[in-house]
């Protein structure tokens, strides 16, 4: 069961990569445009944290974003040490293509799946998800 679902993400994370080609971000950048949509602007840190990553890679992806126009830093106006990541314009448009590109995507995946299904499987991702922060939890208490 471990080996299917390791390789199910894989698949299904070439094949966000693969349709966000024509957006020019990838599945990473796309995420970090969905939490700016959502609850932004926010810290490097806290998008690290929301997205499950750490701060290192997630200033890459920012920097990619930056890049393309489709974030900017500020300073905080609580902290001057502390940046705040926002989408611009440009992002915010970004941001509506890869939900296009999501609804596509997800349309593809889910066929042949009812919706009972994919409750069943998400309540099962969930327990496995959970199980899985405890193990990690368990050993770095070690």
């Amino acid at each position: 069961m471990e080996g299917t679902l390791l390789s199910t993400a894989r698949a299904v994370r070439r094949a966000y990569d693969a349709a966000l080609t024509e957006t020019g971000v990838n599945l990473s950048e796309a995420s970090v445009l969905a939490h700016l949509q959502d609850g932004g602007p926010l810290t490097q840190t806290e998008l690290a944290r929301r997205i499950g990553t750490g701060r290192a890679r997630m200033g890459a992806w920012i920097d990619g974003l930056v890049a393309k126009g489709a974030v900017i830093r500020e300073a905080d106006p609580q902290d001057r040490r502390v940046w705040n990541v926002a989408l611009t314009p440009g992002g915010q448009a970004l941001w509506e293509e890869t939900v296009r590109v999501d609804r596509s995507i997800r349309r593809i995946l889910r066929a042949g799946s009812t919706a009972e299904d994919r409750a069943r499987l998400d309540a099962l991702l969930t327990l496995i998800n959970r199980n899985a922060d405890a193990l990690v939890n368990a050993q770095s208490s070690r």
